[in-house]
């Protein structure tokens, strides 16, 4: 969902640049305050550059030159020759890579999913901790780690948290929301959300749980941490949601899940204002119905209007009397 402004700019920038040869420079933002550049130039028009600004972690949660664990190796794994990390990255940005535009496929499907994968960037960056937690899952060696607490940032200033287990991985997220109303319209949405999980039709998605105070996993968590007045959810991944192709899937909608959230606590609060102001506009017509005749042409003649007439106008009425 939130891979399309992306795609669209990076999608964009191939065909202009391939085919005209003008100048780029775009930016966009998406959710949890991700940002990204992307630029080429007339004199090398096959050259893409694509600069990535990830949110400022919390305390709690590890960067390594920039980025989190393990970033590195899932981008040159997910994109192969296609892309070229530049070290350092731009001013501002945690990560600026170059696409080479002469090495995508030639077969137009694989190319659009590749250009889809590029925009995906942020998946491949942020949830490569989670996604090596995941694949431990799947994996028949010895796991690492086990019962430990892993905090994973998200959000500027905010994590959730992993807790691999033997046969199963626990994803704890605590929800804060800055507004009054949105914490509101979170929680209970975060509330429907675990009854809905509970529907026959769902029974094979992950287990979903709510609770308005920390779950005992996070028992190790800092105060700061654990600062959330929406609740925590915590979701139970299996090997079977990370088998095969699902894996993918399953790292996307975890490490957007806030984001998620947030564009339906927003969607919901527009939409109950647009049937607010319809409620409102409704009540103004039947009021206006229930008026008396007599006072409806009392006010229909206090708010005649007069047009001020100019010299000529002036001089042409009067010629017109004569």
């Amino acid at each position: 969902m939130l891979s399309v402004p992306l795609h669209g700019f990076v999608e964009s920038g191939t065909l202009v640049s391939l085919d005209k040869g003008v100048e780029l420079d775009c930016q966009c933002v998406e959710f949890d305050d991700v940002r990204y550049h992307i630029q080429a130039t007339v004199k090398n028009p096959n050259i893409l550059l694509l600069s990535v600004s990830l949110p400022t972690p919390p305390p709690e949660t590890v960067f390594l030159g920039g980025l989190p664990p393990g970033a590195i190796d899932a981008i040159k794994a997910a994109y192969g020759p296609v892309l070229q990390i530049l070290d350092p990255p731009r001013d501002g940005f945690n990560l600026t890579v170059k696409l080479n535009l002469s090495k995508l496929p030639p077969d137009e499907e694989h190319k659009q999913a590749l250009l889809v994968k590029i925009a995906s960037i942020r998946e491949v960056v942020q949830g490569a901790p989670l996604r090596a937690v995941l694949k431990q899952l799947i994996s028949r060696g010895p796991k690492s780690d086990l019962n430990k607490l892993v905090s994973l940032a998200h959000r500027p200033n905010e994590s959730f948290f992993v807790v691999p287990q033997a046969e199963k991985v626990n994803v704890i997220f605590p929800m804060q929301f800055k507004d009054s109303i949105d914490t509101v319209l979170a929680t209970s949405f975060l509330q429907e959300f675990v009854e809905a999980r509970r529907t026959a039709g769902l029974s094979t998605a992950p287990p979903c749980s709510w609770s308005p105070s920390p779950p005992q996993e996070l028992k190790g968590a800092s105060d700061e941490a654990l600062s959330a007045n929406a609740g925590f959810v915590s979701f139970v991944i299996f090997p079977r949601h990370v088998d095969g192709r699902k894996l993918d899937r399953t790292v996307w909608s975890l490490s957007t899940f806030h984001a998620y959230v947030s564009y339906h606590v927003k969607c919901s609060e527009g939409f109950m204002h647009t049937r607010m102001r319809r409620r409102v506009e409704s009540l103004i017509e039947a009021l206006d119905r229930a008026k008396p005749e007599s006072e409806k042409a009392k006010n229909t003649a206090q708010s005649r209007s007069f047009k001020r007439l100019s010299i000529k106008d002036g001089r042409g009425s009067s010629m017109n009397s004569r």
